[in-house]
């Protein structure tokens, strides 16, 4: 079989932050890592459910929202996919570090937090991701378009 794209990137050099990770046509997928690999404590469930809730949502009603291709969870919970359809990388980042902005200070009940809704509604932790949030906002808020190629 052939090794994916994502596993060539040599996890043992990959810092928190964000990254492209792959173009495919009109579709960029931007790797947002929280967490360094293989250095835990990584993300918990309840914390990253509550990001993709967050960020899925104020993504999905920005003025870009029919750009939008995907939000989601990475399995080693260190971080998250963004998918962007025809969107340029300048505008992504702005993007990206506006909704973890208003993720940080979004007010009330989760997006999408009912049983009919989200079919785990009562795995969420509402102050572990605000948390987390933050201090991804910190490493990200004055990265620019030229750091978001990968070390390595």
């Amino acid at each position: 079989m052939n090794r994916i794209e994502s596993f060539k990137v040599n996890h043992d050099l990959l810092e928190p932050g964000v990254y492209i990770s792959r173009v495919d046509g009109d579709i960029t997928t931007f790797d947002m890592r929280f967490v360094k690999p293989n250095t835990p404590p990584f993300l918990p469930n309840p914390v990253m459910h509550t990001i993709e809730h967050l960020f899925a949502t104020y993504s999905r009603n920005s003025r870009y929202s029919d750009k939008i291709v995907y939000f989601g969870p990475m399995g080693c919970r260190t971080g998250f996919y963004f998918l962007v359809r025809d969107m340029d990388n300048e505008t992504a980042l702005r993007l990206i570090k506006d909704v973890i902005f208003q993720c940080i200070n979004h007010k009330g009940d989760i997006p999408g937090n009912t049983r009919q809704e989200c079919g785990n509604y009562l795995e969420h932790d509402a102050e572990g991701a605000n948390k987390a949030l933050n201090e991804y906002y910190s490493l990200l808020k004055d990265k620019t378009v030229d750091n978001l190629a990968y070390n390595n």
